[in-house]
């Protein structure tokens, strides 16, 4: 289930330009898999995707393109047990939860609509290793367990 508190839905879309093909390329570096794709944009001033030209302003762009639905207040996945996997890049990372069952998982401001679906490909998806040591950092300071064999555990709680 995926929630926010406004509640956004996808605008209609028109045809790509070549410079909203190449935007939603790039977000693609983004992207996690659990069940679907997930863009976690958790922080979208953060320099992790601002160095990538990820900004407020590009992700209206893919918004009026029906490609994402961007909310500032953020989408949230819930109804998660003790334990979930996503994948990044194909490798899993698992979470672990404070709680047994009920837990919750933000997801950042954007989500993919069907159109941006279906343009996904696995193969545009290029790791970017900064972004992946951003998100497992994040996932640590909410108080989740992180288990993966992408990253140094030791530099990401010094970190």
């Amino acid at each position: 289930m995926i929630e926010s508190s406004l509640g956004a839905q996808p605008q209609p879309g028109y045809e790509l330009s070549e410079k909203n093909r190449r935007l939603f390329k790039v977000l693609h570096q983004f992207i996690w898999v659990q069940g679907g794709p997930l863009p976690l944009i958790l922080d979208v001033n953060a320099t992790v995707y601002t160095d990538q030209g990820i900004t407020e302003h590009t992700l209206k762009q893919l918004e009026a393109c029906g490609l994402i639905s961007y909310e500032p207040d953020g989408f949230v996945k819930k109804k998660f047990g003790k334990h979930t996997r996503l994948f990044y890049c194909g490798k899993p990372t698992k979470i672990g939860f404070p709680n047994e069952m009920d837990n919750q998982l933000d997801l950042g401001c954007v989500i993919l609509t069907e159109r941006g679906k279906s343009l996904v490909s696995a193969q545009d998806i290029r790791r970017n290793q900064a972004f992946y040591e951003y998100i497992i950092h994040r996932w640590y300071e909410s108080g989740y367990l992180v288990s993966s064999i992408q990253v140094d555990q030791i530099e990401i709680v010094q970190g």
